[in-house]
């Protein structure tokens, strides 16, 4: 780190860096000026949300602007069943928000913890084979550009901005508002339970078919998975005590998790035998509000890499997989989770023109993952997997740019929007390639 500058970290602990400066506006007009002063010297800005990014995508020698104290809601239409925010404010906090005006988002990860703008310019998305990723509910924005001036985009107005930059990894601008199209509040019917993986693969269609929202967990180094089927209802919530839902998800699935982990990092092989002494919650029924069934707390840290591929080569990549994780020797102890999504006419959206599995592995934090993850990276290869934006992988943009058609449409209008590079750092030059490279024309 440089001597006398502040230091940023983000969530996970595994990325740093040391800007200018950290900035904290709370108007429009603060975040369009930070910007423009920057051009100007000639230096570079990066925006942070929750800092829930697993990659280097928010760090920068230059000036970090921190958005946590520009996250506030600027309206909601209850008619049209749209909400426009400052792009700082938590999915959690606008979960909340929305919740107390009948309205939900259409679909959500299972974690809450990030900003709008961090987990729609990396793609973040849920499950569910008819739904799309978050970044698709974006109906309007206001970006910040290059040279400071802000672009007002709709489907009337810079129309081409709006679709790129719905995801747009932080490359062609800063966001400061965002306008999201809602659905009217619905709860889910949730049924947990724990089924032989080769069960679950062996009627894969049905669960993913036959279910809103489907996903589950393989259990490394088992034979199981954790399936979570959640179907959109019109029952009356029947939501979990308070004691039962604090023993699940706080004493079970985080402080006993986490304990198991950390034996498993200190003395690997007697991760199996710490992990059959944790309690199972057992078959897990209820009905609650979409958000607080879609989203779980993390208390784990923890590192992860996600791919998305095409949906038909699931179960072979998975297998391939499992086999892997036996071969390697190591226990894992993380859950490797899967989960489906729509497909989405975004240019960088990992799911963009294809209906689209996710699988996502992960480690404890501090131990080590470059040989699993890699591993796991050559496998998905295979299948022209695209990582996701927030989370680890070792892609370039030469071997990423053939697995996106609009890719090119996209540099062009990153060259058009920050011809110098004001927002770009070491990690878009690797997987996005520099903005201007030599030769490069808009």
């Amino acid at each position: 780190m440089t001597r006398g500058r502040p230091t940023w970290t983000n969530w996970a602990g595994n990325q740093s860096c040391s800007p200018i400066g950290i900035e904290r506006p709370t108007t429009e007009a603060e975040l369009a000026a930070i910007v423009a002063r920057a051009a100007t010297a000639g230096e570079r800005v990066k925006a942070i949300g929750a800092g829930h990014s697993f990659t280097p995508t928010a760090c920068t020698d230059g000036h970090l602007i921190d958005l946590s104290a520009y996250g506030e809601v600027l309206w909601i239409d209850l008619e049209a069943r749209q909400v426009c925010v400052q792009s700082g404010m938590r999915l959690a906090a606008l979960n909340e928000h929305l919740a107390l005006r009948g309205l939900a988002l259409e679909n959500l990860g299972d974690i809450a913890y990030q900003s709008v703008a961090g987990a729609t310019q990396t793609a973040t998305h849920g499950t569910g084979a008819r739904f799309r990723n978050i970044s698709a509910a974006i109906i309007g924005m206001r970006l910040i550009v290059g040279d400071g001036s802000i672009l007002e985009c709709t489907a009337d107005e810079n129309a081409d901005v709006l679709e790129a930059a719905r995801v747009g990894v932080g490359a062609l601008g800063v966001l400061s508002t965002v306008t999201l199209q809602c659905v009217s509040a619905f709860n889910l019917h949730a049924v947990e339970d724990a089924v032989p993986v080769d069960d679950v693969l062996a009627d894969l269609d049905a669960h993913v078919d036959g279910t809103d929202h489907f996903e589950f967990f393989w259990i490394p180094n088992t034979r199981w998975a954790l399936t979570k089927h959640n179907r959109r209802t019109a029952e009356p919530a029947d939501a979990r005590g308070r004691v039962a839902s604090f023993r699940d998800d706080i004493l079970i699935n985080n402080l006993g998790f986490e304990a198991v982990m950390k034996i498993g990092a200190w003395r690997n092989n007697w991760l199996p035998k710490a992990a059959k002494r944790l309690p199972s919650t057992g078959r897990v029924e209820y009905v609650d509000a979409s958000h607080r069934v879609f989203a779980s707390p993390r208390l784990v840290r923890f590192y992860e890499m996600e791919y998305a591929i095409p949906r038909e080569a699931l179960t072979d990549a998975l297998t391939r997989v499992r086999r892997l994780v036996d071969q390697q020797g190591r226990y894992i102890g993380f859950p490797v989770e899967v989960r489906f999504v729509a497909a989405d006419d975004i240019p960088l959206s990992p799911a963009s023109g294809r209906a689209t599995a996710y699988v996502a592995v992960h480690v404890y934090r501090g131990t080590p993952y470059d040989q699993y993850f890699q591993g796991v990276e050559a496998i998905m290869n295979d299948y022209e997997g695209r990582p996701h934006w927030g989370k680890m992988h070792f892609q370039t943009a030469a071997t990423l740019a053939p697995r996106y058609p609009r890719w090119d449409e996209f540099a062009a209008l990153r060259r058009r929007l920050d011809p110098a590079g004001t927002f770009a750092n070491s990690y878009l030059d690797r997987v996005l390639g520099p903005v201007n490279p030599a030769g490069a024309t808009s």
